[in-house]
């Protein structure tokens, strides 16, 4: 059962950024700093793709209004990222079934991803693009800390990713008001845009 703290934490980064996850974890295996990472994930094909990925995260995740279209393009990665990984660590520890690693990391990575896209969105109904850029930087840096934490103290670490969960699920309900601006505003621009290509 020792892998299972490790597959609940990449699960709730790879709901933020399933890129950086894949990246540092192969990174870890390449670097011989941990045994513990499948060697599909040290290939160097995966790491220049997750590498090349991340980059286009860490551009678009800065952009408002681009990093929630982003964002609803990774519904379907990102949770498929952490059953992914998940699957993986799970198989090379040999302590837990792949399948129930795989829904662990899974459900976890929809669940972060649900928070990180909500509060893009509320973040978005402000004019301002500079909440943006600091959000995005931060979620990085929360990920490459808790991803290299988990290294080394996987049960804390993923004691911190639950408390981070639990805390963003909060602060969604806080923030559904402005999450329902949002989207109210994009629909009228939808429409708008839909009125002004009709044929006169």
């Amino acid at each position: 059962m020792s892998v299972l703290p490790l597959v609940f934490t990449s699960g709730w980064a790879s709901g933020v950024n399933a890129y950086a996850v894949v990246l540092l974890l192969g990174l870890f295996g390449v670097t011989g700093i941990s045994d513990d990472v499948p060697g599909t994930l040290q290939r160097p094909e995966v790491l220049i793709v997750a590498g090349v990925l991340f980059l286009c995260e860490a551009v678009a995740d800065k952009i408002p209004y681009v990093d929630s279209l982003w964002d609803s393009a990774h519904t379907v990665v990102r949770p498929l990222a952490g059953a992914w990984v998940g699957a993986l660590l799970a198989g090379q520890s040999g302590s837990v079934p792949d399948v129930a690693a795989a829904l662990l990391g899974g459900s976890t990575a929809l669940a972060s991803h649900a928070v990180k896209a909500g509060t893009r969105m509320a973040v978005n109904a402000s004019p301002e693009p500079f909440s943006n850029i600091v959000l995005s930087v931060a979620e990085d840096l929360g990920v490459g800390g808790v991803v290299a934490f988990a290294m080394f103290h996987p049960g804390a670490a993923a004691v911190v990713a639950g408390v981070l969960l639990a805390g963003g699920l909060l602060a969604l309900v806080l923030l559904f008001s402005r999450i329902r601006r949002f989207l109210r505003r994009r629909a009228r621009r939808r429409e708008a845009r839909r009125l002004t290509s009709r044929p006169r």
